[in-house]
């Protein structure tokens, strides 16, 4: 009764404490007498007692007969074992709650779709529309238009006849009450034991135990184990010795060690391995049926196993056949048909090319092959040159075939081209800082432009944004902004390198890329304009990290003030000795050079734990060391000296199939050695927003400890003003989000979120006494303390092709009040007004603004 008890204590709180937060005068709710009185007001009955009927009435009306409901199933095992893949085998499940709550959404909404739920009503409109359909398409003039006639009805009555076999869209939505099945408690018990035993624990027992009251169970289960198997001794029978000899060669890569549990993982790992070594030395048609695993378990005793790695040999043959490459074949237009013309034939580094016209560089075309005649069969070298020719993006399909036919065995590559002119273009919303704004985007691209597989891309893009404006936090003004980018991308390295070491580094993808952009902004304060000339290098390394030189990068950005109000406060800032936002509109030549390095494991998988690192070092100005500056500052510009240095860190754990538990740190520092003292304002980093701390408003959180100035509308904005961005030159921020599926496309997250940033030299307000008024410097003794730390929930609507996200943030911790009043979290309010009047301009009881975010993709 207890776990019952808790499950409505739980929900009664949370619903208090959000009262409470709300401003209600409610501080001596409790569950005993003081529950009278919060039920008395009718508005807040109605928010308590709808968990109690979804928890209580939801469900069990659905049972029949002597039917109980699974309400809750546990596994307890031993520490070596893991309980979350014990969990993944149960046969059943209980009803999903909401947010870890008795509330039990999901059968609500399996039983209200049910109730509207005809099957006849769908199959005799899964009838009339394919009768109508297939008219049609009888119709139809063109294999096109019928084509896409049949497309659309295939797609429609796979809809119909998914709603025929699993309901209206609310039912698989839903989920039907779960009913506690004994037959379902054998089976689950069954899979944990074959789960143990394919983990060495051949000796095991499982016992359950069932705790009734009413109409509800709870499971638990309990797994036992004795010592598990131990690998004693691994000895070979491979009659070929060719064959054995790369295998005892290869044995210290294997998954199968002496002294190691017996896992039939591992073992399907091992097969796996010595099927592609020996794929990868040679032996074409050798399959997995060849290699088989015997076992002793009772010859040695004591738990102790003896494994045999058999290889079988063929059933015709007394030996595996050796394939070497007798010639390699490029067919480079495959598809292609030219009546009455034969197609040319060339010779290139021991590759037979052939083609109608020779449109492609075979130069470049033969670095990216790595299959040579009289070299073994090597199924990665396959795999590999399919891969790098698809990476020149100039093909729609390659495929490598071997013909073994006439006693020879060649290598057939196959590729199609792709079209060499292409057009594209999209229409959309694009959200930044929080604000959504359309925007269209146009794209062309030319293909082997100077027929040396070089591509020419030219995108350009408008985009009417809402952004916060760079003096008011509450303002959100019109952005237009225009750009064009041309870009030339070569597949190579251009730099002055000989064609063998080409050819050593085609397998890593090397593309060079030159481009010149051009970026206009308008807004009510300024108009920018940015020209940028960059020289690219990117290379991949197998295909879980890419590399990034851009070894020049220069941009001329030049700025017009608008506003009368914006120069002001500008020059305020100059009078103040702040030229970090001033420096921003000085017309600047920037310089940089820039390492990155980004390692994705994963990541962006749904159903697989995944890893993303990226790192990214920038010098700027470093050539202005070695040639003197004065050229720039001659044309009246300014330049910049700096080194940047920034890491994100981002990991995604899945916990079920329902949950997954994400987290982030992202961190960097920018420090200046040039004779202005400052940064180019696009190199300072930024704290708040949708991606970062989300309980600020966007790049409105720090300077460290700095205090803020007081709010100018109190009831409408809180007591503190979020008026101007704060740069820093220290960034660091950390979060952690629980995404959970709540219904259909629609997931839930709660989120804690923690950053702020700093700056390397003292730049906190002075008072007359030579104290500051807080702190902006980084300290490692003091930063902790420094730390916005906010929290909140949020949605995310997964649509397929774009996943649109909305957040609540909530401060928890602001380190820019005064330290006794750094906690905030019970002054949270959702609306306004934010503060209370007791006289004409005297304002008390100040609230604390929730931050809305809204966003594309997931903030990391």
């Amino acid at each position: 009764m207890h776990a019952f008890r808790s499950f409505y204590y739980k929900t009664l709180l949370l619903f208090s404490v959000f009262l409470y937060l709300q401003g209600f005068n409610i501080p001596d709710i409790g569950f005993g007498q003081h529950f009278g009185r919060l039920i008395t007001k009718s508005k807040y009955f109605i928010l308590i007692l709808t968990p109690l009927l979804l928890t209580g009435c939801l469900g069990t009306q659905h049972l029949e007969g002597n039917q109980k409901r699974l309400i809750q199933q546990s596994v307890k095992a031993p520490p070596h074992l893991d309980e979350e893949a014990l969990r993944e085998l149960y046969a059943q499940r209980p009803n999903r709650r909401f947010l870890g709550l008795p509330i039990y959404h999901l059968v609500a909404i399996y039983y209200w779709g049910e109730r509207n739920y005809d099957k006849e009503k769908y199959v005799r409109k899964k009838e009339k529309f394919e009768r109508k359909f297939d008219a049609k398409i009888a119709r139809a003039k063109s294999v096109r238009k019928r084509n896409n006639l049949q497309f659309k009805k295939q797609k429609k009555v796979a809809r119909m006849e998914s709603f025929i076999a699993n309901g209206n869209q609310r039912m698989q939505w839903g989920e039907k009450v779960a009913v506690f099945d004994s037959g379902l408690v054998e089976i689950t018990v069954n899979r944990f034991k074959n789960y143990l035993a394919s983990e060495g624990y051949f000796q095991n027992t499982v016992t359950t135990r069932t705790t009734t009251i009413g109409k509800f169970i709870t499971l638990n289960y309990r797994v036992e184990t004795s010592q598990p198997y131990i690998i004693d001794t691994i000895f070979y029978r491979i009659a070929d010795s060719a064959v054995y000899n790369i295998v005892k060669a290869n044995e210290p890569m294997g998954f199968l060690k002496v002294n190691q549990r017996l896992r039939s993982d591992d073992v399907d790992k091992e097969a796996e391995r010595i099927d592609l070594l020996l794929k990868d030395n040679g032996y074409y048609d050798f399959s997995r049926q060849y290699i088989d695993f015997p076992t002793d378990t009772s010859m040695l005793g004591n738990r102790r196993v003896a494994i045999m790695v058999q290889i079988l040999d063929p059933a015709k043959r007394d030996n595996h056949k050796v394939f070497t490459i007798d010639s390699v074949k490029f067919l480079t237009d495959a598809g292609v048909l030219r009546p009455g013309q034969t197609r040319q034939k060339r010779q290139y580094r021991d590759i037979q090319f052939s083609y109608f016209e020779n449109y492609y560089s075979l130069k470049i075309l033969s670095q990216r092959v790595f299959l040579k005649s009289e070299s073994l069969y090597n199924r990665t070298r396959t795999f590999e040159t399919q891969r790098q020719l698809a990476n020149l993006d100039a093909f729609k399909f390659v495929n490598v075939v071997y013909d073994t036919s006439g006693g020879k065995f060649i290598a057939n590559i196959f590729t199609s081209p792709m079209d060499r002119y292409e057009w594209s273009n999209e229409a959309g919303v694009n959200v930044t800082q929080g604000y959504p704004g359309p925007f269209y985007n146009l794209n062309f691209k030319k293909r082997n432009i100077f027929r040396g597989l070089e591509n020419f891309e030219l995108n350009g893009r408008i985009g009417i944004e809402g952004v916060a404006s760079a003096t008011f936090s509450e303002n959100v003004y019109r952005s237009i902004e225009a750009g064009a980018n041309a870009s030339l991308i070569f597949p190579q390295f251009i730099w002055p390198l000989r064609e063998p070491a080409q050819i050593r580094l085609a397998k890593y993808n090397p593309k060079t890329r030159l481009s010149l952009g051009y970026t206009y902004t308008d807004r009510p304060e300024y108009n920018r304009i940015a020209t940028t000339l960059s020289n690219t290098y990117t290379w991949q390394n197998q295909r879980t990290t890419d590399y990034s030189l851009a070894l020049a990068s220069v941009s001329l950005i030049n700025s017009e003030i608008k506003s009368d109000t914006f120069r002001v406060l500008l020059e305020q800032f100059r009078a103040s000795g702040n030229y970090n936002l001033v420096n921003s509109f000085r017309p600047s030549l920037v310089s940089s050079m820039i390492f990155g390095i980004t390692w994705n494991h994963n990541y962006g998988s749904i159903d697989k734990n995944s890893v993303f690192i990226r790192g990214q070092f920038e010098t700027g100005g470093t050539s202005l060391n070695f040639i003197d500056p004065t050229i720039i500052t001659k044309q009246g510009l300014q330049y910049f000296k700096y080194l940047r240095l920034s890491v994100d860190f981002r990991r995604n754990r899945i916990l079920n199939k329902f949950a997954t538990l994400a987290y982030r740190v992202n961190t960097g520092f920018a420090y200046d050695y040039s004779g202005n003292n400052t940064l180019p304002y696009e190199k300072f980093y930024f704290a708040g927003g949708s991606r970062s701390v989300r309980a600020w408003s966007p790049r409105r959180l720090g300077i460290g400890s700095v205090p803020r100035e007081r709010s100018d509308e109190e009831l409408e904005d809180g007591l503190y003003s979020y008026q101007f961005e704060k740069p820093g030159e220290i960034l660091i921020e950390g979060s952690v989000e629980l995404r959970s599926k709540l219904v259909g496309f629609i997931d839930g997250a709660l989120f804690i979120d923690a950053g702020n940033v700093w700056s390397f030299k003292q730049r906190a307000p002075q008072n007359a006494d030579g104290t500051y008024e807080g702190n902006s410097q980084f300290r490692a003794r003091s930063f902790l303390r420094e730390m916005g730390v906010g929290t909140g929930f949020g949605l995310r609507f997964d649509f397929t092709f774009l996943i649109l996200c909305f957040d609540v943030g909530m401060k928890v911790y602001d380190p820019a009040r005064p330290s006794d009043d750094r906690f905030v979290l019970d002054k949270v309010r959702f609306f306004k007004p934010y503060a209370k009047e007791i006289s004409p301009g005297v304002f008390t009881n100040f609230k604390e603004p929730v931050v809305y975010n809204v966003g594309i993709g997931y903030p990391f």
